[in-house]
């Protein structure tokens, strides 16, 4: 019947023995499943089991997993099974068990397994890491002859104990290693993807340009681009892509590469964002993804050319009655549907005149109280500043608004501006 465990302090020499090598195994290494392979040898030699079996639990289908199984001849014996019975009755009650008359023990009904293989001795201890259950360790033996010793089932629970720390602290490592080079791709990401953003404004006569980009994450969907094409005007794309992280950076990219060739390729303004929208168009139906953006071209002495695809409507500072409008709404997002319905609208500006475009993030950024930024309110920023400051102090001051306005909440989305200010 069941015999109490041992006290630690009561173990036989061998017993201590067995302990101290499963100790110096189990904390000399991070390659944990070969120290416990050994562990387990171990205990079966000093308790002369038959069988033995270390099982980890499967948090996700509760279901326990063999790690490690041995049997007298060392063979892996994962398919002759185990007393579920006990098992079970461990994985209940976190408590371990030792009986040495498993056929007729009264504390429960044999189950299968115990008499069809006429197991006779078996111990079952719980491997626990703060309460919480990540195992057992399991031993028994079917000779007649064979009984388990108090100090057995007491070195047995020492063993579990080792053996449930060092899996947890592998699983630890695990996951701070896999986190470490996560955050090491995602550096580098960011990096890539910080380059593909122009280092500097272009310079063309007549216009002051100035660009500010923000990633709520490490990567953004968010984008700017600001070039020079062949006839030497000014070419400007703001972007906004509908997912985050990695996946809308590499489409980012490649709405980046589309704009910027056909842009250098000399097509008008409503053709580049027609052609880029229909070949964006098979990887956007396959990963759900869209991109709203507007583009226009600057032209020496103040005209200029924009087309919108989907996107926020950007903001025209007026300086000659110091009034903003914002620009007309048109198009869809790139990648939704093919044959977008685009058009293309002139606009000259007089000198001081400002554009200010940005994408969703400034608007929709909040304050403490849940309350978005908006329109109305960049708006406003921009008929104080615009009729003073160049584009770079502009931009300086939205920005500076906007953090006042949220008053240290943080971002939830990516947040980029870019301004474009005619001096004529």
């Amino acid at each position: 019947m069941t015999q109490p465990a041992a006290p630690a302090d009561q173990l036989t020499p061998e017993h201590l023995l067995t302990l101290y090598q499963v100790s110096t195994w189990i904390n000399s290494t991070l390659e944990f499943e070969s120290a416990l392979n050994n562990a387990m040898d171990a205990i079966m030699q000093v308790t002369k089991a038959q069988r033995g079996f270390l099982m980890i639990l499967n948090e996700s289908d509760n279901v326990l997993e063999v790690l490690v199984a041995r049997g007298i001849d060392g063979a892996t014996i994962e398919s002759e099974g185990y007393s579920t019975t006990i098992v079970n009755k461990v994985v209940e009650t976190s408590e371990p068990l030792l009986t040495n008359n498993a056929q007729f023990d009264t504390r429960f009904n044999a189950g299968a397994s115990i008499i069809m293989r006429g197991l006779r001795a078996i111990i079952c201890a719980p491997m626990l890491v703060h309460d919480r259950l990540i195992g057992v360790v399991y031993v028994d033996t079917a000779m007649k002859a064979g009984a388990f010793r108090p100090q057995d089932m007491a070195l047995i629970m020492a063993v579990s104990g080792l053996a449930a720390r060092a899996i947890e602290n592998a699983r630890l490592y695990l996951v701070a290693k896999e986190k470490g080079r996560l955050e090491q791709e995602l550096q580098m990401a960011h990096t890539i993807q910080r380059g593909l953003l122009p280092r500097e404004m272009p310079k063309v006569k007549g216009y002051e340009v100035a660009p500010h980009w923000e990633a709520a994450r490490e990567v953004a969907g968010d984008f700017y681009d600001a070039f020079i094409m062949e006839d030497g005007a000014l070419g400007t794309v703001i972007a906004d892509v509908s997912d985050k992280g990695a996946p809308a950076a590499l489409f980012m990219a490649v709405a980046r590469t589309l704009i910027r060739s056909h842009a250098h390729a000399g097509m008008h303004a409503v053709e580049t964002v027609s052609r880029t929208n229909d070949l964006l168009l098979p990887d956007a139906e396959q990963n759900g993804m869209f991109v709203t953006l507007f583009y226009s071209h600057f032209h020496v002495g103040g005209h200029s050319v924009h087309v919108n695809g989907g996107h926020n409507p950007p903001v025209h500072y007026h300086a000659i009655n110091r009034q903003p409008e914002f620009l007309p709404r048109g198009g869809r997002a790139l990648g939704w549907f093919p044959n977008n319905p685009l058009k293309e609208y002139d606009i000259q500006l007089s000198p001081g005149d400002v554009i200010v475009y940005y994408t969703d993030g400034l608007t929709d950024a909040e304050n403490p109280a849940g309350e978005p930024y908006g329109e109305q309110r960049l708006a406003q920023a921009i008929q104080r500043h615009a009729g003073k400051l160049t584009a770079i102090e502009l931009r300086d001051a939205i920005l500076k608004d906007v953090e006042q306005f949220c008053d240290g909440t943080p971002p939830f989305d990516d947040l980029t501006m870019l301004i474009v200010r005619y001096t004529g």
